[in-house]
């Protein structure tokens, strides 16, 4: 296919980009070039926060209800167009196809709790505060917000903002992940065909220069990041330096907890999934397994022959159970991490460095990759390695497990195999990480419920999706009165 150049949707059209420089989009499966993707000028970033500011009143003084039928019209078309949006995340980020099905659909529950958004927008009041005097709290949108988007998921998690930034009476800005691009783009392709006043919604192709152009422009008056962590600390300090409101959802190390009294049989598929969905491109996957007492033998060796019976390949083979990592670089940095863990003594259960695919020999292909013996000092055990990598970690009672979690710098999500709701809840209570999972490999929450997230997985105050995302997208205004 010949690589396509992305367009801006600004104002309410397409324009083609002035930028002179474009980033390569690549199908990690076979690594050829299927677009590009300019990094847009700080002049374009300019004109889209521009036509955001100049649509914002009209589109604020539009009744919720209205504006919710337009979440109710995108909702449809995301419906219509289910399996192509699939189809174009697989072909950019590598994941496998049913992965990238329950991406477009936790999209559109995101939609679908927007066209809620009239109920949800009421505020609150109290009568004779004082003798003849009312006070009451109304919620009202603030102005132009902006997403600087991941690529891991491309599609869903600018729509952990969007549907609610817009429904909320805001105008909104996306700047897609320059490495997967393609997904965004074709939502905005609906978000056209919604029928929403120009200016409302708008996408600027870019990279780092982009991003940065949208965090220094006073127009825009709040931003939503996920990312690294490293990333995600620069943008939330940046965005305080402009005065803008900031929620940057960063990285993470989680942990799955399995005690002598689990059940092996369900849990170990959990903790695959866990480790190796989306080839563990994701902040909730599972990179460390803590085998509590008896449980460490059974589990370590239930945990390799599984994931050494899992079929690698191109995601859009049904038959696949994992895919490529997204980029060349990624494959780069998985591969040293693995080097890594070897020099510093752990022992390799299982190596996913010699993985090849017959017919993809340019593909960014990693499988696998289990490692015993892992210490928690290890850097394996303590960073980010953001692939197809796990660890284990044999320790004593749930007591040494906690305090594994509780001493990572990272907080994302943590999960407990049981049988014991004791246990059970002494985990929920005393883990530092802001999504928790019991019996559950990845503790993702729905969309009416915050993607939470503590210590250096998150900064600000109020996360994505469900009420955290109202609170974000509006202002409270109390308003005080007494009539003679």
């Amino acid at each position: 296919m010949t690589p396509q150049t992305l367009r801006n949707y600004i104002d309410g059209r397409w324009t083609a980009s002035e930028a002179a420089e474009a980033a390569e989009v690549h199908n990690p499966a076979n690594g050829e070039v299927i677009a590009r993707a300019p990094l847009s000028t700080a002049a374009e970033v300019g004109a889209a926060v521009a036509a955001a500011g100049a649509a914002f009143q009209e589109w604020r003084e539009t009744p919720p209800l209205v504006r919710a039928r337009a979440m109710f019209r995108l909702k449809g078309l995301m419906e219509g167009r289910f399996e192509e949006l699939a189809r174009v995340i697989t072909t950019e980020h590598g994941k496998i196809i049913d992965e990238a099905r329950g991406e477009v659909r936790r999209a559109i529950e995101n939609v679908e709790v927007a066209c809620g958004l009239p109920a949800l927008l009421m505020g609150y009041n109290a009568e004779d505060i004082a003798v003849g005097i009312d006070e009451e709290a109304v919620l009202q949108p603030v102005g132009v917000y902006a997403c600087i988007a991941p690529f891991n998921f491309p599609a869903m998690v600018p729509f952990w903002f969007l549907p609610y930034a817009i429904g909320c009476g805001n105008t909104y800005i996306v700047k897609p992940s320059e490495v997967c691009p393609m997904s965004q783009n074709l939502l905005f392709e609906l978000l056209d065909e919604a029928d929403l006043p120009p200016g409302v919604v708008n996408l600027v192709n870019g990279a780092r220069g982009t991003a940065e152009a949208l965090l220094a422009h006073p127009g825009v008056a709040g931003v939503s990041f996920v990312g690294s962590t490293p990333v995600a600390r620069q943008i939330y300090a940046t965005a305080a330096a402009h005065g803008k409101r900031a929620q940057c959802q960063a990285g993470a190390k989680n942990c799955l907890v399995v005690m002598p009294d689990a059940d092996l049989a369900r849990a170990v598929p959990n903790l695959l999934t866990s480790a190796f969905g989306t080839a563990g491109q994701r902040c909730l996957a599972g990179s460390l397994v803590l085998a509590v007492g008896g449980a460490y033998e059974p589990l370590k060796e239930r945990l390799v022959a599984a994931a050494a019976r899992l079929k690698v390949g191109d995601g859009l083979d049904e038959s696949v159970q994992m895919g490529p990592l997204a980029t060349r670089q990624a494959r780069e940095r998985v591969l040293g991490y693995i080097e890594r863990g070897l020099a510093e003594g752990a022992r390799l259960l299982l190596d996913g460095r010699g993985v090849t695919m017959p017919g993809y020999p340019d593909g960014y292909f990693v499988g696998p990759t289990i490692f015993d013996q892992v210490r928690p000092e290890m850097a394996i055990a303590r960073e980010e390695i953001f692939g197809p990598v796990l660890g284990i970690i044999p320790v004593a009672n749930l007591d040494e497990a906690l305090e594994i979690i509780n001493g990572s710098p990272y907080g994302n999500a943590a999960s407990l195999f049981t049988d014991s709701g004791r246990a059970a809840r002494e985990f929920r209570y005393r883990a530092r990480c802001g999504n928790i999972g019991i019996n559950i490999g990845i503790a993702a929450p729905i969309a009416t419920f915050p993607f939470a997230g503590m210590k250096n997985s998150f900064f600000g105050d109020l996360h994505g999706q469900g009420r955290d995302a109202i609170q974000f997208f509006t202002d409270r205004k109390v308003v005080i009165s007494r009539w003679f």
